[in-house]
């Protein structure tokens, strides 16, 4: 029998977790298909705001998903030593059109590591970079201790 402890997290504690990392998996849906990619993020923790750099082709699928501002949940986990966390972000990802930007704006996409995870087999000149906000409506986090005679097994 498993004695793991599941607990929430702390609005601070979620701010460690996510100024901790710069990756998580984006998912989007478009009438009842998923999409879900990994993706590198900056966070402001005072904002509570997630500043994203997506890179697609003209005939990308993420492109099709990324065409009017979509709902969308941001996951990011960590784990250490038998104790997992997760963050889930949910809200509407905003497309921010670059004349918009102010040099505090540009600050976050900064913190927005180019993408870690994309290979391009196309030529740069196709490629289009576009900057997205999600301004959560919902933020919350777990932690799971394991406990350590299952952790052993």
């Amino acid at each position: 029998m498993s004695l793991d402890q599941q607990t929430e997290l702390s609005p601070d504690e979620i701010r460690e977790v996510l100024s901790r990392h710069e990756t998580g998996v984006l998912s989007l849906a478009k009438a009842d298909e998923p999409y879900a990619i990994p993706i590198s993020y900056g966070y402001d923790g005072e904002s509570g705001r997630f500043y994203l750099r997506l890179v697609s082709t003209p005939e990308s699928e993420k492109r099709q998903f990324l065409t009017s501002s979509p709902r969308a949940r941001l996951v990011v986990h960590e784990s250490n030593d038998g104790s997992y966390r997760s963050i889930i972000a949910e809200g509407t990802l905003e497309r921010v059109d670059p004349d918009e930007l102010t040099v505090e704006r540009i600050v976050q996409y900064g913190k927005a590591k180019r993408p870690l995870f994309e290979i391009w087999g196309e030529t740069k000149r196709d490629l289009d970079i576009q900057l997205f906000e999600l301004d959560p409506e919902t933020l919350g986090g777990r932690a799971v201790e394991l406990d350590a005679a299952e952790s052993d097994k």
